[in-house]
C-alpha cells in the first residue's frame, strides 16, 4: 500500500516538475482551458444571477384591480368584501384616488402638473396577494375579477419575470450545449498535448519498457500531466470569473447609486467552484487516456 501510494506521489512531482520546466507552454495550455471554461462559466453566473431576481419578483406577484371612474363609495365596499371572502385571495390592500394621486405627486416630482389638474384622473384601486402564485390561477383569477361590477381593469404585475423564466429555461440548454462543445475542446487540447509528451519521450518510454517497466508505471505521470493541467485550467477559469464579476460589480455600484438600488452579481458558490475544478480535472485525465491509449499503442515497444 505504501508502495502504491508512493509511486502515485512520485509521479504527481514528476509532473509539476515537468510543467514546471516549461513555463510557457503550461502557461498557454492552461490559459487556453481556462478561457475555455470561464465562456460557459460566465454564462451559467449570469444565468444564476438573472434567474434569481426573475423569481424575487414572481415571488411578489400582484393583482391590481383598478375601478372605474364613476364607482362610489358603496362600489369600492362591495368589491373590497368579496375580494376579502375570495378563496384565492390573500390580501387586500386598498388605495384610494386621493392616496394615488398624492403618490403620484410625491415619486415623480410632477408636483406643478399635478396641483394644475382639473380633477383627480385617478381611479380607486386594490393590490391583492394571490394565494397561489402558478400562472393558471393567475390568470382565471383575472378573466374573473374582470367581470366583477365597476372593475374598469386588472393588471397583473410581474408576469414578464414568469415570461422571463421561460426564456431563461432556454438559455440553460444554450449554456448546457456551449459547456459540451468546449468540453470537447479541452478533451482535443489535452489529447494533442499528451501526444506531443509521448512522442518527446518515446525513447525514454522504450528505454524503461526494456528495463521491465509496466504499461500502468508509464501511462500514470502522462495521466496525471492531464489531470494537473486540466486543474490548473479550472482554476484559471474561476479567477476569469471572479475578477470580471468583481469589475463589472464596480460598475454596477455607481449604476446603483443613480437609481437608488441595490444591484450586484453573485460570485461562483463554492459548490459550483469545486464541480468545475473537478469536471476540468476529470475532463483533462479524460484527454489524456485517450491519448495514452492511442499512441502508446502505437510504439511497437516488443
Amino acid at each position: 500500500m505504501i508502495a502504491w501510494l508512493w509511486s502515485h506521489f512520485d509521479a504527481l512531482r514528476t509532473t509539476l516538475a515537468r510543467l514546471a520546466r516549461t513555463p510557457v507552454a503550461t502557461s498557454l495550455n492552461v490559459g487556453v482551458l481556462g478561457i475555455a471554461l470561464a465562456l460557459p462559466a460566465g454564462l451559467y453566473v449570469a444565468l444564476a444571477n438573472v434567474q434569481g431576481y426573475a423569481q424575487s419578483l414572481a415571488a411578489n406577484t400582484q393583482l391590481s384591480i383598478f375601478l372605474a371612474l364613476d364607482a362610489g363609495a358603496s362600489d369600492v365596499e362591495q368589491t373590497a368584501t368579496r375580494l376579502r371572502q375570495h378563496p384565492g385571495v390573500g390580501s387586500v390592500r386598498y388605495v384610494s384616488r386621493d392616496e394615488a394621486l398624492a403618490q403620484l405627486k410625491r415619486r415623480t416630482g410632477l408636483a406643478d402638473v399635478v396641483d394644475s389638474l382639473a380633477e383627480n384622473p385617478l381611479p380607486h384601486a386594490f393590490v391583492v396577494q394571490p394565494r397561489d402564485a402558478t400562472p393558471q390561477v393567475l390568470e382565471q383569477l383575472r378573466e374573473e375579477l374582470r367581470g366583477w361590477p365597476k372593475v374598469a381593469h386588472v393588471q397583473l404585475d410581474a408576469i414578464w419575470a414568469r415570461r422571463l423564466e421561460a426564456g431563461l429555461r432556454l438559455a440553460r440548454l444554450a449554456v448546457w450545449l456551449l459547456a459540451t462543445l468546449f468540453a470537447f475542446a479541452l478533451v482535443a487540447v489535452t489529447f494533442n498535448t499528451i501526444r506531443l509528451q509521448i512522442l518527446t519521450r518515446r525513447e525514454e518510454i522504450e528505454v524503461a519498457k526494456l528495463i521491465g517497466a509496466t504499461d500502468p508505471f508509464i501511462r500514470r505521470p502522462l495521466l496525471y500531466f492531464g489531470a494537473v493541467q486540466g486543474l490548473a485550467g479550472g482554476l484559471t477559469a474561476w479567477a476569469i470569473v471572479a475578477i470580471s464579476l468583481y469589475w463589472l460589480n464596480g460598475g454596477l455600484a455607481d449604476l446603483s447609486q443613480l437609481y437608488g438600488t441595490r444591484l450586484e452579481l453573485q460570485q461562483l458558490t463554492a459548490r459550483d467552484g469545486l464541480s468545475l475544478l473537478l469536471f476540468s480535472a476529470v475532463l483533462g485525465w479524460f484527454g489524456a487516456w485517450l491519448s495514452v491509449k492511442q499512441h502508446l499503442a502505437r510504439l511497437d515497444l516488443r
